[in-house]
């Protein structure tokens, strides 16, 4: 079987470790617009327990990642300069960079091909063959290219976002909001080496015009961010790469395959980053098409037919979770009236993902002090 990944992410890598693993004799090839040694964004942050489907079957590849993380068991919120603690919540992080380099190295050892610094415009390049593979993330060429036939469908969230980096840790999941003249931003930090920490601040639309962040280069945007979150910062500077201010892509597929191309990763779904799943899900989905194609060797359709039939169900839960959390973080401007605790309780319920009974056994601090909050007022 020859099959041609475009992407050469973490999705587009492990696609093609897991499927010469699966097929040792397939010809698997990854085609990649950028060179080696270059990413945007910071750090890949996952939930505790996001990387334990890993462990099952890929004992090797497991052990290589966790060495590298950086984990913390607490979110905490800095609401208006009120700080809350929210215990038992944990994540992991890595840097992106240092991910790539380990699943590339996994690739390599198994024989895939690995073509760097190579744009394809036109998937007239990959018609030779068997299986093409879509891991080219949200401006996917392989998705474009047939919109109509995947059914694709892309909605703008309000809010926009820039990625920056910072120049320290912190010691938690952090999540900062504020009140300006100008309205309300928000910044999700979080360290992903003992040294550095992913900083991406959120404003919502109306604050966005008023600050006039389009007409700012990158360069002021990062000036600006730094002096609203020098408190946070202390002394630390903001890094900058390719940290252009967007609106997040709510994007779905009511197909995820079209004759002998599929989706995998942020191509075929987006998972709102304040969930903490968008990696994770893209590894999910490789491994799922992985074991689909070994066990349809000779039909690649079956193949195909199976991998959604198995991975939708499971995709389609947290991609319900993910747009809930992003339509939180739309309002969140709104949310800002609340009381501190009050925000904080309904924050940790956004996703509709933990009830009450589920966040008493996993957050008692948190629980008790919104209790003791709640009797006082």
């Amino acid at each position: 079987m020859k099959v041609k990944i475009l992407g050469g992410g973490p999705a587009g890598l492990y696609a093609a470790y897991r499927i010469r693993c699966e097929l040792p004799a397939s010809d698997v090839t990854v085609y990649e617009q950028n060179d080696s040694q270059t990413t945007f964004g910071f750090g890949v942050v996952f939930s505790d327990k996001a990387l334990e489907f890993l462990g099952a079957e890929d004992s090797e590849t497991l052990p290589l990642i966790t060495a590298g993380l950086e984990k913390w068991s607490d979110i905490e919120l800095r609401v208006n300069g009120e700080r809350i603690r929210i215990d038992g919540v944990g994540f992991t992080a890595i840097a992106r960079l240092r991910l790539l380099e380990i699943l590339r190295h996994r690739a390599l050892s198994v024989g895939a091909k690995l073509i760097n610094s190579h744009l394809v415009r036109d998937l007239a390049e990959l018609e030779d063959a068997d299986l093409v593979i879509g891991a080219d993330g949200v401006n996917s060429l392989v998705r474009k290219a047939h919109e109509a036939e995947f059914g694709t469908e892309i909605t703008l969230l309000n809010n926009r976002f820039a990625w920056f980096g910072a120049t320290r840790p912190f010691d938690y999941l952090t999540q900062t909001f504020k009140e300006l003249e100008q309205g309300s931003i928000n910044a999700h930090h979080y360290r992903y080496t003992p040294s550095m920490s992913t900083f991406l601040v959120e404003v919502n639309a109306g604050t966005f015009e008023r600050v006039g962040f389009e007409r700012m280069t990158e360069d002021e945007s990062r000036a600006y961010c730094e002096t609203v979150f020098s408190e946070e910062l202390d002394g630390a500077k903001l890094v900058t790469n390719k940290s252009l201010w967007r609106r997040f892509p709510v994007i779905s597929n009511k197909r995820w395959c079209v004759g002998n191309r599929v989706l995998v990763g942020d191509a075929l779904r987006t998972a709102h980053f304040s969930i903490g799943s968008g990696t994770r899900l893209a590894l999910e989905d490789v491994q799922a098409l992985a074991h689909a194609l070994a066990k349809h060797p000779r039909n690649v359709q079956d193949a195909l037919a199976e991998f959604e039939a198995q991975r939708r169900p499971i995709v389609d839960k947290l991609a319900a979770a993910a747009t809930r959390s992003a339509t939180w973080y739309d309002s969140f401007a709104e949310h800002l009236k609340l009381p501190a605790w009050e925000f904080a309780m309904n924050y940790i319920g956004r996703s509709g993902r933990i009830d009450t009974e589920r966040l008493g056994a996993m957050s008692p601090r948190f629980v008790a002090g919104y209790e003791a909050w709640r009797n006082a007022a």
